[in-house]
């Protein structure tokens, strides 16, 4: 098969395109022809050897995918060849054939296409269990999301609308907000052009946002914290800005508010239960219409250079795919 390999840390088009074995499931494993692809910020990471969990080259990058099962383990029961899938991977989404576990795969639903199915898992999965599990946000709150036209930052306008939450989305340029507004946005803030904490609070009437939803870092993170209402909770989701924050601790106590880390991948491997009722939670709301997964540009893996560079640039609106 083909497959999109990281041979050394670097930039992302410092990869290379390349046979690779194909892969065999183990026991309780899926092998799948991949269909669509979803980039994020977290393969840059992991292509530079940043990553919170470091993999050693030659390895395959890549963390979504959707596709067609051709293969499946003597112990998997859910899922049999034909069945259109979406797995969320530790690795090996950038190739022709994967292989994921059965616990980490989902049905790909009859409303969405291979492209939007490996634009949602992450995205999605990430979004509402940061808001669900990290913020317990409840409806009538205030959810201010940065980077609201990303990846992660779309879902989650998306998701705390359907939620009940009034959005405030943040972004840095007009373009932008009109895409985060798509999502079902209330309110926007330009951050390039305005002051995040004034505009939060003018927003709120000074009482602040319930719920800081943060994948951007750098200097917006303390802006941000600043904005935070009484009992807020700030989720850390994070640093597509490249810099990873020093926050002045003191603010917690005087808001008595909450700083908790998003780490979605981890979360699903140690608490299968409540991943897989966070999946039928997302996926009856994407068939009741009260979710719109979506992408914005389609790659073929042979330009997956320019692909990339709409992420490394901050170019990008909602998710990025590669196509095979």
């Amino acid at each position: 098969m083909r497959a999109l390999v990281c041979r050394e840390y670097g930039t992302p088009d410092t990869m290379k395109v390349e046979d690779w074995d194909d892969p065999v499931p183990g026991d309780r494993e899926i092998v799948f022809d991949v269909k669509a692809a979803g980039l994020n910020f977290a393969d840059v990471l992991m292509i530079a050897g940043q990553y919170q969990v470091k993999t050693k080259p030659p390895f395959i990058a890549g963390n979504e995918a959707a596709g067609v099962v051709t293969a499946v383990g003597k112990n998997v029961t859910r899922f049999e060849v034909g069945d259109r899938i979406i797995g969320a991977l530790r690795g090996g989404a950038f190739a022709e054939k994967s292989t994921v576990a059965e616990d980490s795969t989902i049905s790909l639903p009859e409303s969405m296409t291979f492209e939007q199915g490996a634009a949602y898992s992450v995205a999605y999965g990430t979004s509402y269990h940061g808001l669900k599990q990290g913020a317990d946000l409840q409806s009538g709150e205030t959810v201010l999301v940065l980077g609201a036209a990303g990846g992660v930052g779309y879902a989650a306008v998306n998701i705390a609308k359907a939620m009940g939450a009034r959005v405030i989305a943040a972004a840095s340029s007009e373009k932008k907000l009109t895409f985060a507004r798509e999502a079902g946005a209330d309110d926007t803030i330009n951050y390039a052009e305005q002051g995040l904490k004034d505009a939060v609070k003018e927003l709120t009437s000074g009482k602040g946002a319930d719920v800081i939803y943060d994948p951007v870092g750098g200097d917006l993170a303390e802006q941000a914290l600043r904005a935070c209402a009484w009992h807020g909770r700030y989720l850390v989701v994070g640093f597509a800005s490249g810099d990873i924050p020093r926050l002045p601790i003191n603010l917690t106590l005087l808001k008595e508010a909450s700083i908790v880390g998003v780490w979605y991948g981890t979360w699903a491997e140690k608490h299968p239960d409540q991943f897989a009722q966070n999946t039928e939670e997302l996926e009856r709301m994407v068939d009741a219409g009260r979710l719109q997964p979506t992408f914005s540009e389609a790659f073929t893996l042979d330009n997956f250079a320019a692909a990339f560079r709409v992420i490394t640039e901050r170019r990008v609106l909602g998710k990025v795919v590669l196509t095979f």
